[in-house]
């Protein structure tokens, strides 16, 4: 079996490397693995990074993307051009832990999509603050959307890549981490399993976040409307 690693990034140059090395030491060396860095043309030179890096390693591939930019458009550019049986997708800034992957990949097995999540028995994130407000809007999709899914925006996760193409990746990969609960939401109304496995969400290692709360919480919410107006549509 081989798994792909999906790395979409936009100015870690401060993180990335770390980031490779401890999933390399993480995954499980019965698994074939490939990295891929799926990078946005960012300005701190990610890319150059990790190119003159890893120059020697043929397990990762760095990809630039300079049109067409964003985050959930650089994660379906991965899973295209993944080779992997399996793909496992995961922030960059170090707020996903490697240390996760093993148990992942092994539920995985057995589940169509394994989810690192937060908000299970046993999950938690390093700010409070951020934990709780996280929660409460999780709430709200969960009665909204009308899922049991504990946590719709975590972005950690784990699936087969032949299923995951047979769903509509045009109506789920566009926007931000909204791609997240659009990608459970059909998942779910495809018949997938999906099981959750208690995660620790880390605070950014090192550099800037990109994430504004009030302007996430505004975009989920309109995003959510579109999903539910299209839904009564069909």
């Amino acid at each position: 079996m081989k798994v792909s690693v999906i790395l979409p990034t936009y100015n870690e140059a401060n993180n990335i490397i770390n980031l490779i090395n401890a999933i390399m030491a993480n995954v499980p060396t019965f698994w074939d693995l490939e990295i891929l860095v799926v990078d946005d043309n960012s300005p701190d030179r990610t890319y150059n990074l990790v190119c003159e890096t890893f120059k020697d390693n043929p397990d990762v591939f760095p990809i630039l993307r300079t049109t067409d930019r964003g985050l959930a458009k650089s994660i379906r550019a991965g899973i295209e051009k993944a080779s992997g049986d399996q793909i496992l997708v995961m922030d960059t800034d170090l707020t996903h832990d490697p240390v996760e992957i093993p148990k992942m990949l092994h539920v995985g097995q057995v589940y169509d999509i394994v989810s690192g999540s937060r908000f299970c028995p046993g999950g938690n994130m390093d700010s409070t603050k951020h934990y709780y407000a996280s929660l409460l809007y999780n709430w709200c999709l969960r009665l909204v959307l009308r899922t049991q899914i504990q946590d719709n925006l975590g972005g950690f996760f784990t699936t087969g890549k032949v299923k995951l193409l047979n769903l509509p990746l045009d109506d789920i990969f566009f926007g931000y981490g909204d791609y997240y609960f659009r990608l459970l939401y059909y998942a779910e109304k495809n018949g997938f399993t999906i099981a959750e496995l208690p995660a620790q969400y880390h605070t950014r290692f090192k550099g800037n976040s990109k994430s504004n709360f009030t302007k996430l919480l505004l975009s989920y919410t309109i995003a959510v409307i579109r999903l539910l107006l299209s839904k009564k549509k069909k």
